[in-house]
């Protein structure tokens, strides 16, 4: 499917604590830093890919664990989902006409490489089994 997920690995621990370098993939910002608490959920929706930034769509899960939910869509509706549980630190990455939700398992904190304006111009819902996605 059009999903994957990356453990981020450190460069360097000790005492101090851990170290790594992310990849932006040569995108600059504004980003989206978030922090959800658990039982509640974002996205439920797909990008087509109009946005740069949204081609793939990259999010960082800094703390947390998270139920993602994926689905193909064609004409519209979601073909299958698929769910799978992730755990922090992790680097999702999702392409376009893949559905994607994420519950949060834990209270959470994500960093997405795209901003706001990016989203809203590039986030479209569908229509699963003859119902229409909130």
């Amino acid at each position: 499917m059009g999903v994957k997920i990356e453990p981020i690995a450190f460069k360097g621990e000790d005492e101090r604590g851990a170290t790594t370098e992310l990849d932006t993939l040569d995108r600059n910002g504004p980003y989206i830093l978030a922090y959800r608490n658990k039982g509640y959920w974002s996205g439920n929706h797909y990008h087509k890919g109009l946005s740069k930034f949204k081609n793939p769509e990259v999010v960082f899960l800094l703390q947390g664990k998270v139920l993602l939910e994926t689905g193909e869509v064609e004409d519209g509706r979601i073909s299958s989902i698929d769910n799978q549980e992730i755990e922090s630190p992790a680097r999702i990455e999702i392409k376009p006409y893949i559905w994607h939700k994420l519950t949060f398992l834990e209270d959470a904190c994500f960093f997405e490489l795209n901003s706001f304006k990016e989203g809203d111009r590039d986030t479209f819902r569908v229509v699963e089994q003859g119902k229409g996605l909130d």
